[in-house]
């Protein structure tokens, strides 16, 4: 073998292991490295997310978000995310991970990896007291609406559809503001949220005459932390942070302190066990 073939062999051979090193490379590693923690939150939908007397980011996700840069030895850094904003936040390397409510749909997965359920939700309709609305049956031919991309609002358009009722119509929104907006000043008659948004907008005082009028006819809304799908060191290190999250009682500490009662179960009959 003469001196030129087995320099190249050689260059080939550290090429080829810095090449594998770098394939094995995990995100991670990047993130206990660089120091920061990087999260996709949403900070109008409280008791989540949003902003506090200071307009500093609070609420239930951002205190997730907290507690996982801790158990990291990072440095937290909430990046605000409206919904739709949520994933291309994560896709475009502006956020480590999503800590957003981000329901756990097949179709959602097809873009980003999710973890199992860290928090759970149920489905109420909010409306105004003088649109006479009782129930979810009375939106048949109403003008509703909801924040764009989310679980509940994808639910009810889908539902507006099926009904076929010319009268009805179903507004998409870019924010849950937005739509709250629109359902305070008469645009639209009523929206579905989750029974804890309903129940924070309501105690604020912000929006006047507002009520809840039972609940949705949906799945409980279990909700996932979102990490890039090919990033599997980070995904499997999420799934047992949440696991710990619950086991430790903390859980329950950020439910009884954003929330109030007891938290929701995270499990599914038959399939999460």
């Amino acid at each position: 073998m003469n001196n030129n073939k087995a320099l190249v062999l050689t260059l080939s051979a550290v090429l080829g292991s810095t090449l594998a090193l770098t394939a094995q490379a995990d995100k991670l590693d990047d993130i206990i490295e660089s120091g920061k923690l990087r999260c996709a939150v949403t900070l109008d939908f409280p008791p989540m997310g949003f902003r506090d007397g200071d307009n500093a980011p609070a609420g239930f996700d951002v205190d997730y978000c907290k507690d996982l840069a801790k158990t990291l030895g990072v440095e937290a850094e909430v990046v605000e995310t409206p919904f739709p904003d949520r994933i291309p936040a994560l896709v475009s390397g502006r956020a480590d991970v999503i800590v957003a409510s981000t329901s756990d749909t097949l179709e959602r997965a097809k873009t980003v990896g999710l973890t199992i359920p860290y928090f759970a939700f149920q489905m109420v309709v909010l409306t105004r007291e003088n649109a006479g609305i009782k129930g979810y049956d009375d939106l048949k031919g109403r003008s509703v609406g909801g924040p764009a991309g989310t679980y509940e609002a994808i639910a009810l358009e889908k539902d507006v559809k099926q009904w076929g009722d010319n009268k009805g119509a179903f507004h998409a929104y870019q924010s849950l503001a937005d739509a709250v907006l629109a359902l305070s000043q008469g645009q639209i008659d009523a929206t579905t949220v989750t029974s804890t948004v309903a129940s924070s907008l309501i105690k604020s005082g912000k929006y006047q005459g507002l009520t809840i009028a039972g609940t949705a006819p949906y799945d409980i809304d279990y909700v996932s932390l979102g990490a890039k799908r090919s990033e599997y060191g980070l995904l499997n290190y999420l799934n047992l942070f949440v696991n710990h999250q619950v086991r430790s009682g903390r859980y329950q500490e950020l439910f009884t302190q954003w929330v109030g009662g007891d938290a929701p179960v995270l499990t599914a009959n038959g399939v999460y066990r």
